[in-house]
């Protein structure tokens, strides 16, 4: 759905962007991470055709960004981390507006209108004024806005910012939906524990390089295998070798009590490695995925970009 390629961006004096190349597929919700000043912002400007490039390209659905602004931004939605909205005017006509700016005809402007708010669960508010609002309810509306064209890509800068903890929950469970529905999403955050709950890739950014590409697991997109984690309910001295002894399984680490190892394969290889376990007289009590969570693969893929400072 999104396709970066060799994107570079300057501002006087300053490279913001050093030769970024990345691919969101559709359906997905990409966490774009890194710390201040690592370019984030300005390369979702560049996604959403707000700024042009020094060099390479963006692509939004196979449309090249920056020679078709106008037909990117019928495809995009986009929610600065800072908005705004008519405080004076009432969420139907705050959404009213953003639908006739994106050229949504007079004819359809009342169910893109009724549509956008029951995706937003905002129905209930469309006579109230945006200015009484709570901040979790103006950041519906703003979302509201930026989705009520049916965009296929939705891109927001730190959506979560100045949110209550059961508002960014629900922020979560929205995002979620969205992505169900089909929609691309691209959410810049430093709140990494709030992005976990949603998120199915994490783009790392540092100084305006790509430092990483991953799953939410921290295991780098491919098929080379996953860490698994055995624990015994007593140690065994043969385990070792037995597992390096097993097709697919590679990087054994014997600890207390059991060992963390490597395994290519399906769910079903997974089950047959626990068989033979069990079978071989192992004492398995414990057999799972090891996952690190997103900010300890934040903070280890900074560390080696950094060269371990």
């Amino acid at each position: 759905m999104i396709e970066v390629d060799s994107l570079s961006f300057e501002y006087p004096g300053v490279l913001a962007l050093d030769n970024v190349s990345l691919s969101i597929e559709k359906g997905s919700i990409a966490a774009l991470v890194g710390p201040n000043g690592a370019g984030k912002t300005t390369l979702l400007r560049c996604m959403a055709a707000l700024e042009h490039p020094i060099a390479g390209t963006v692509k939004i659905g196979g449309v090249d960004a920056h020679e078709d602004p106008r037909v990117c931004h019928k495809k995009i939605g986009y929610l600065r981390d800072i908005f705004g909205l008519y405080d004076d005017l009432s969420v139907e006509r705050c959404i009213t507006y953003a639908a006739a700016s994106h050229g949504i005809a007079d004819a359809a402007l009342p169910e893109a209108v009724k549509k956008a708010a029951a995706r937003l669960r905002i129905d209930n508010h469309l006579l109230a004024k945006a200015g009484v609002l709570s901040r979790g309810l103006r950041q519906r509306v703003a979302i509201a806005q930026a989705v009520v064209h049916e965009p296929a890509v939705l891109i927001l800068d730190e959506p979560a910012s100045g949110l209550d903890p059961e508002a960014r929950h629900t922020l979560s469970g929205l995002f979620l939906e969205l992505s169900g529905q089909g929609m691309t999403l691209i959410v810049s955050s430093h709140i990494l524990t709030e992005l976990e709950e949603y998120s199915t890739h994490m783009i790392i950014l540092d100084k305006g390089r790509v430092v990483s590409s991953s799953g939410v697991s921290g295991k780098a997109v491919g098929d080379e295998g996953a860490y698994f984690t055995v624990e015994l309910i007593a140690p065994h001295a043969a385990l070792e070798n037995f597992l390096l002894s097993v097709d697919g399984v590679s990087n054994v680490s014997v600890k207390p009590g059991g060992a963390v190892f490597m395994l290519r394969g399906d769910a079903s290889t997974q089950a047959e490695l626990l068989k033979r376990l069990v079978g071989q007289g192992f004492g398995v009590k414990g057999f799972y995925e090891t996952r690190e969570n997103m900010h300890e693969s934040y903070l280890k893929k900074i560390k080696e970009t950094r060269g371990g400072a």
